[in-house]
């Protein structure tokens, strides 16, 4: 009998027992989706990361306290100050702007509303340096820094929450019980890994250190992080080199460093590490739903066996190799996954689809996982149909015979 003959045969039984064939493909069917759709989805958040990266502003680098051990532990020095980032401007040729910023969180107040919010202290060059823009009115300038004025740019979410449909601009919110002037307000910018950028308000950097936060560190005015601008980006290996020299010199550094300097690149090295590793476990758990399919098929196959043993000793009756009835046994197993693998790839492929339609995730389809997926999908059927195929194959004929 040659193979097409049994590929014919063996599809006419699968259609047949309809039911048992569906119950059978439905644990490949979950497989494949969930591979597929894991991995799709991991490399949108891989996607997504790196857009949210690139929007802080072209060829950016982040000075943040602490080596990675001192953030690993959370035992954060005090040691970056506004004076290094003053320093960094004099003296580092290949750095276009530098933005230094301290953060915290306190509510904000207008009239009988109140939102608890990020409270951003910054300096003007925080604007070109990170790529914002201001959509009404005006951001401080550096007469302002100096002068510790009590002004204020809000976030959008911030105008909505504290005043709706109206004007902010010429009105005065309190924060820690300190009244700033709303001088402006700023373009929407989204969300960042999470921490939504629109929720947030924007005063001077020297008036979060003095009127809100307070002065926390011997050295001088302690800063969050620096963010710095490379004047062009195959400048900015040359400008981590030099400012990293700067610092060691200024923090007089002889064991390990007090700071770290990130660039963008950096950064989404290990974002990239981090979520591929996350999609991989991801991807393995589902593949384990594959292996469960599998030994899914090789028991329906068995109690097939069972079930057409008076049709495998006709068969044999009249002539039919054991070679015959092995072959046919694994096309049946082959078809199961392949067509369990096939149904699983277009609902791995919806879901993605849906995904990327209804979240930020630009979740991607990678045809790797769907070859893969319904390669490993063949290759289970292959695997588990081996040991029902052999047993159908060796039954004697006159034995299934009379058992019928």
């Amino acid at each position: 009998m040659d193979i097409l003959e049994s590929i014919k045969m063996a599809t006419t039984t699968l259609v047949a027992n309809k039911l048992r064939s569906s119950l059978t493909m439905l644990g490949i069917i979950i497989g494949n989706a969930s591979v597929i759709a894991m991995v799709g989805i991991g490399q949108g958040a891989q996607k997504l990361a790196s857009e949210q990266f690139e929007s802080l502003g072209p060829n950016v680098l982040f000075i943040i306290p602490g080596n990675q051990n001192a953030q690993r532990n959370r035992d954060v020095p005090k040691t970056l100050v506004l004076e290094d980032s003053e320093a960094i401007v004099r003296q580092v040729p290949s750095v276009g702007g530098v933005a230094p910023q301290i953060q915290t969180r306190q509510s904000v107040t207008y009239s009988n509303k109140n939102t608890n919010t990020q409270i951003m202290g910054v300096t003007p060059e925080f604007l070109p340096v990170r790529s914002f823009n201001v959509a009404k009115g005006r951001f401080f300038s550096n007469q302002d820094v100096k002068g510790n004025t009590q002004v204020a740019i809000l976030g959008p979410d911030v105008v909505k929450k504290l005043f709706g449909n109206s004007d902010a601009i010429g009105e005065r919110v309190r924060i820690k019980n300190i009244s700033f002037l709303v001088i402006g307000v700023m373009e929407s910018k989204g969300s960042f890994l999470g921490s939504n950028q629109d929720d947030t308000v924007y005063i001077p950097l020297t008036t979060a250190a003095n009127r809100i936060i307070g002065r926390t560190s011997p050295y001088g005015l302690e800063v969050s992080f620096i963010s710095v601008s490379a004047k062009d980006a195959n400048s900015i290996g040359a400008a981590q080199f030099q400012i990293s020299n700067l610092l060691r010199l200024r923090h007089k550094i002889t064991t390990e460093d007090d700071f770290t300097v990130r660039t963008q690149k950096d950064v989404l090295t290990i974002v990239g590490t981090i979520s591929g590793a996350l999609t991989l476990m991801l991807a393995a758990i589902a593949g384990i739903s594959l292996f469960v399919g599998g030994i899914g098929v090789m028991n329906i196959m068995l109690v097939s066996v069972t079930e057409r043993t008076q049709e495998i000793g006709l068969r044999k009756a009249i002539g039919a190799t054991q070679q015959d009835i092995l072959i046919q046994f694994m096309i049946e197993a082959i078809i199961l996954s392949a067509a369990g693998g096939i149904l699983g790839t277009f609902i791995g492929v919806g879901g993605i689809m849906l995904v990327g339609a209804v979240t930020p995730l630009k979740a991607g389809i990678s045809p790797v996982a769907i070859a893969i997926a319904v390669g490993v999908s063949g290759g289970i059927g292959l695997f588990f149909g081996v040991v029902p195929a052999r047993r159908a194959a060796q039954l004697d004929p006159i034995v299934a015979l009379r058992s019928a």
